[in-house]
């Protein structure tokens, strides 16, 4: 009995210490932190159900470019393209149904094909011809930024059908469906990185190509498939975007690039650090707003969004890389 008893409390596995916790969880506490204290600052305007609706509500199209990027940043490629792609993806729609009274159901359609076919172009680039991820995203988004600005005449189209205005706006318990979308899409995103072979695949690949593929997995087709999964998402986002706003503006997307990069990388720090992963990206969205939105309160407007993005992506990038040193030394 006594062997049994030694036999099962070695297979147990050791309990998480507390700095495994304040690694997890450390910015779940600071986010709560935050919200306290501009909460004791503006209890008027902060603490108050109506901007807790509006900071979720608003981030809903953010969060969900943000989760279809964590796809190619799992398997090492940088899609610069997402932000570009979600404003064209809302030109196009807009312009077909709007403007030339296009079927939405087929003008959606196209927008998503359009979508893939940007990602296969990424892919052909990046994968086929060898060219950084980096480069071939950053060109390709310049030029999506180029025909969105040359199919609207560098303007905004308001002609936004009410169908997807309903589709991304419309109230449930105060909050568009668009942030329910954003929900939907973190727990089909957290199950197939945590309990299917293809999440397993992904990390696998970004941890090391030629490793993987000495072991069998399809490289090449799992870097194509990151890449055209990102601008599909991106293009969704687009749709989203064209219904919350009511409108499509063609520069609507440089202003998401930034925030998309740093939630990311934030959100690798955070629940499972080291690693992107979905519910530390929707933490990291609205932890980012959350103190946003509290300066802009206090009066500081205009700079704080650029500041508090860039510095989170550089926090980010650092703490990652200061985790990724610390479990190397523990092997």
């Amino acid at each position: 009995m006594a062997a049994v008893a030694e036999s099962s409390a070695r297979s147990k596995p050791p309990r998480p210490s507390f700095g495994v916790y304040v690694e997890r969880y450390g910015i779940i506490a600071i986010w709560a932190l935050i919200a306290i204290i501009f909460s004791l600052l503006r209890p008027q305007s902060f603490a108050t159900l109506t901007n807790l609706k509006t900071i979720l509500g608003t981030q809903a199209v953010l969060l969900v470019l943000t989760l279809g990027l964590l796809v190619p940043l799992t398997v090492g490629e940088f899609d610069l393209s997402v932000a570009s792609m979600m404003s064209f993806a809302a030109i196009v729609v807009a312009e077909l149904s709007g403007v030339h009274h296009l079927n939405l159901i087929l003008s959606i359609l196209v927008t998503l094909a359009i979508g893939v076919g940007v990602g296969l172009l990424n892919a052909f680039v990046v994968v086929r011809l060898g060219v950084s991820s980096f480069i071939t995203t950053l060109g390709v988004g310049t030029l999506l930024g180029g025909l969105s600005y040359g199919i609207s005449g560098s303007v905004t189209i308001g002609a936004v059908p009410s169908v997807l205005l309903t589709f991304a706006s419309k109230l449930i318990f105060g909050l568009p469906l668009a942030f329910y979308y954003g929900v939907l899409l973190c727990f089909a995103v957290w199950y197939v990185f945590q309990h299917t072979p293809l999440g397993r695949h992904l990390v696998f690949v970004g941890e090391g190509r030629e490793i993987a593929q000495l072991s069998g997995l399809p490289v090449r087709r799992i870097r194509t498939g990151s890449l055209i999964v990102s601008a599909l998402v991106a293009s969704f986002a687009g749709l989203l975007q064209a219904g919350v706003v009511g409108a499509a503006d063609p520069g609507a997307g440089t202003s998401f690039l930034l925030p998309a990069f740093a939630a990311a990388f934030l959100g690798a720090t955070a629940i499972r650090p080291g690693r992107f992963n979905a519910w530390g990206t929707f933490v990291a969205v609205y932890f980012l707003v959350t103190g946003i939105t509290g300066l802009e309160l206090l009066g500081y407007t205009g700079w704080v969004q650029d500041v508090f993005y860039g510095g989170a992506l550089v926090i980010a990038v650092a703490l990652g890389r200061v985790v990724a040193n610390s479990r190397v030394k523990s092997r």
